[in-house]
């Protein structure tokens, strides 16, 4: 690689090895994914002129590492694999290997240029880990209480058990969760501003503070994009197809919309709003949605302006 010229890196992340990319270099090399290997990794690139680096998500697995880097002061983003996947189709690159998938990485951060983001700290990549914890539990939770309709007599037992435990476990990190929300003074504010919405609960308060942390930052066409309630068009030449949301964040999605089903009954403003639509003949998914995007656009607003509910400025949100 050509001292003094700007890369653009791309690492693909696995338990036991890290593969780094660059482009347009074309150079590849392996690193041990541990302590000793992210330390290595991270001094060799704030020794070299990078301009962008890439790592897509892989369910927390990369979290160490980008830490690392971002503590370094490195330009690191993370990625939709799926986003990463569909570049490497347009490539023509249809094999895939880790060091392929390193250098497709370090394409696509030349080609794209993923914009970056702040990173979550410590407290922040804490909560929300015990909310995908939570998820998981209820889950199985739901599941074991299935079982136990039709569970033969023997089974009951051991599935009542679990379900106790199941309970306790989830009492415990609702728990956690309240007592730092409520520790933090800016999280507590946003909690109070969202939950002085009619219809919007501790559960959407929480996922709204831990799982989009871009609240308030973006204006409402850029929010409602990512959390995937923007709908998009399908047209081709006369054909006029019916517009869809797609991708985003779905757990933000689930949480916005049993909100906007208790809001359809009680908020003074999503009410009539979502009437007003299904009396115009809209189907039951495309009001509901429709009340989901107006929902998170009002609490947008509101949390940009650090002012709680008023019907009348949610109205004109």
């Amino acid at each position: 690689m050509t001292k003094g010229t700007a890369q653009f890196v791309g690492i693909d992340v696995s338990k036991q090895h890290l593969d780094v990319g660059f482009y347009p270099a074309g150079r590849h090399w392996e690193e041990q994914y541990d302590e000793a290997g992210i330390l290595r990794l991270t001094k060799q690139l704030s020794e070299q002129p990078v301009e962008l680096i890439v790592v897509e998500a892989t369910g927390g697995l990369q979290i160490p590492l980008v830490a690392s880097l971002v503590a370094a002061s490195l330009p690191v983003v993370v990625v939709n694999p799926r986003q990463v996947r569909d570049f490497a189709k347009a490539l023509g690159q249809l094999a895939k290997t880790d060091r392929l998938d390193a250098l497709v990485l370090a394409r696509f951060a030349e080609a794209v240029r993923p914009e970056l983001r702040p990173v979550r700290d410590e407290l922040s990549q804490h909560l929300a880990a015990l909310m995908a914890r939570r998820r998981q539990l209820m889950e199985m939770l739901v599941a074991e209480k299935n079982r136990l309709h039709s569970a033969l007599k023997p089974l009951r037992k051991p599935i009542k058990t679990h379900i106790a435990w199941l309970q306790r476990q989830l009492k415990q990190i609702d728990s956690d969760l309240d007592s730092a929300i409520r520790a933090s003074a800016h999280w507590r504010t946003q909690e109070d501003i969202i939950r002085s919405v009619p219809g919007a609960g501790q559960g959407l308060a929480r996922t709204l503070i831990i799982d989009l942390p871009e609240l308030g930052q973006l204006n409402r066409r850029q929010i409602s994009a990512l959390v995937g309630l923007a709908p998009y068009n399908k047209d081709s030449g006369h054909s006029r197809g019916r517009r869809a949301i797609w991708g985003g964040r779905a757990h933000v999605r689930a949480a916005l919309y049993m909100a906007a089903l208790s809001a359809s009954r009680c908020n003074p403003v999503i009410r009539p709003f979502y009437q007003r639509l299904r009396q115009q003949g809209k189907p039951f998914k495309v009001a509901i949605t429709a009340c989901m995007r107006k929902l998170l656009v009002t609490i947008n607003t509101m949390v940009k302006n650090q002012t709680p509910w008023q019907a009348v400025a949610a109205d004109q949100a």
